[in-house]
């Protein structure tokens, strides 16, 4: 597998995760969060919980994993090893967080799916966000839903925070932040099929059924989606379904989604560059400024966009019931 010493995040993140980071450190209420984001919350009862329910990988335990793991912070030149448990829950799913102490959580419904190679991609993946310094405001992205609904402005001022836009910010951030860690994933493969084949499991993969998926129906599909997208309702429609109009937040982008954006970057001389060892390499810091940009201020002004149009749909259901 390729390996690329001294590796920055900058090399290999996604424009749109970056700008749409920057948006949401401009969106009103984000201080405001992290300040008691910052009081509140911190890394260790999450590490006393996976310690007490969870196995922790290492040399004894699952060590073909852990194996795996170690090369590929190897790969990725991840400074600071992360923690990694395997957690018992059947969904096929993993999680990266943690900041002072990051770690890495495999269900075990993932190991059972998956093939080893397509587990090298989800590691990669992973490490990918913890390079790219994700955790921190994924944490704060769950802490504010969380503290929007249980706590509102009589405990932490922050009812407002969902009216102002910044819970917006936050998904649409984490979304754009999957793209850079799937280009951490690619860096390490160097092989989208493998990838692909994953996020086919990862959308409705079966291990009993699995000779039955075909991965070039798979990408069939993601060409027959990129159509329906042309159209503005289904546009519309998909901003509904990301951004809880089915009752939740989508965290990630759809798949097919990702497969698009990482087919482009794979053909790209971007990528071929970095393949190369022409790369940007690490310095003291990778944090994002917060100074706004022409492309950041383009970005929270379609989220503004996007909120007058659900607020247009919604008082028009309400009149139509009246």
């Amino acid at each position: 597998m390729p390996s690329y010493p001294g590796l920055s995040s900058e090399a290999f993140r996604h424009p749109l995760d970056t700008q749409a980071e920057q948006t949401l450190r401009s969106v009103p209420g984000f201080d405001l969060l992290a300040t008691n984001f910052m009081e509140y919350l911190y890394e260790r009862p999450q590490q006393i919980s996976l310690m007490g329910n969870s196995i922790k990988v290492g040399p004894r335990q699952y060590s073909t994993l852990y194996g795996i793991f170690r090369e590929t912070v190897y790969d990725l030149a991840i400074d600071l090893e992360p923690l990694i448990f395997v957690s018992q829950n059947p969904i096929a799913n993993a999680y990266s967080l943690g900041q002072q102490q990051p770690y890495i959580v495999l269900n075990a419904g993932l190991l059972d799916l998956t093939e080893e190679i397509e587990l090298r991609t989800v590691i990669a993946h992973e490490l990918g966000h913890i390079k790219c310094e994700h955790s921190l405001l994924i944490q704060m992205a769950i802490w504010a839903m969380n503290a929007t609904s249980l706590f509102g402005e009589l405990t932490l001022g922050l009812g407002n925070i969902i009216s102002s836009g910044l819970i917006f910010a936050f998904y649409e951030w984490r979304r754009k932040a999957e793209l850079s860690a799937d280009r951490a994933s690619l860096l390490v493969i160097d092989d989208t099929e493998t990838i692909f084949k994953m996020m086919m499991k990862m959308a409705g993969g079966s291990h009993k059924y699995a000779h039955e998926c075909h991965l070039d129906e798979f990408l069939k599909q993601a060409e027959l989606y990129r159509e329906l997208e042309e159209d503005d309702l289904n546009q519309l429609y998909k901003f509904l379904i990301y951004n809880g109009g089915n009752g939740v937040f989508l965290s990630h982008p759809f798949p097919v989604d990702r497969v698009h954006y990482l087919q482009n970057w794979a053909n790209s001389r971007e990528y071929q560059n970095i393949r190369e060892g022409n790369y940007k390499t690490s310095s003291k810091s990778n944090t994002v400024t917060v100074e706004k940009n022409e492309e950041a201020e383009k970005l929270r002004k379609q989220i503004q966009d996007l909120e007058r149009e659900i607020e247009k749909i919604k008082n028009q259901g309400n009149n139509q019931n009246n």
